[in-house]
């Protein structure tokens, strides 16, 4: 992904920062430092500038909805009856809008497989048929595969086993 933010050199110190913030967003600045070797102010200005520089954009607490809320979880495939660059960018633009459609992926031959948390399944039949139905958008077919039971949480990636760029 190209961007016009600066760059920072991922030595081994950065990297350990990125890794550890990655699975544990909520140690202070104090405790992190602690873990990967530095005083609190270098710590501090080696993550901001990794922040900067876009390495990482933010920091969120994961949820437990089953304790907290009602709620539906569930995939949503869209096929885009022609996806040239201006649907394409029609159809994301109108799901960055709806906080329900809270992940878009963009697979192959105009497929998009949107991760989605609604309240009921009313809603999230009534937020399908939004969109579907918005014939600036183009959409072709929708395939919805609804959530029964999260096996496994997201925990961040797997970011020990893969290949750091230089």
């Amino acid at each position: 992904m190209a961007t016009d933010k600066p760059s920072v050199k991922l030595d081994a110190i950065n990297k350990k920062i990125l890794a550890t913030i990655h699975l544990h967003a909520d140690l202070s600045n104090q405790e992190l430092a602690e873990q990967v070797g530095l005083s609190p102010s270098a710590c501090f200005q080696r993550t901001k500038a990794l922040k900067e520089a876009g390495y990482f954009f933010n920091f969120h607490t994961e949820m437990d909805l089953d304790r907290i809320c009602e709620h539906v979880l569930a995939y949503v495939e869209f096929t885009l009856e022609n996806p040239n660059a201006r649907e394409r960018k029609a159809f994301e633009a109108a799901i960055e809008d709806i906080p329900e459609f809270m992940d878009c992926l963009r697979m192959s031959e105009g497929e998009y497989i949107c991760f989605t948390c609604c309240p009921t399944v009313q809603a999230l039949n009534t937020l399908c048929d939004q969109i579907s139905g918005d014939k600036t958008l183009g959409v072709k077919s929708v395939r919805t595969r609804m959530i029964m039971e999260r096996t496994k949480f997201y925990l961040g990636y797997p970011l020990e086993k893969l290949r750091w760029l230089d």
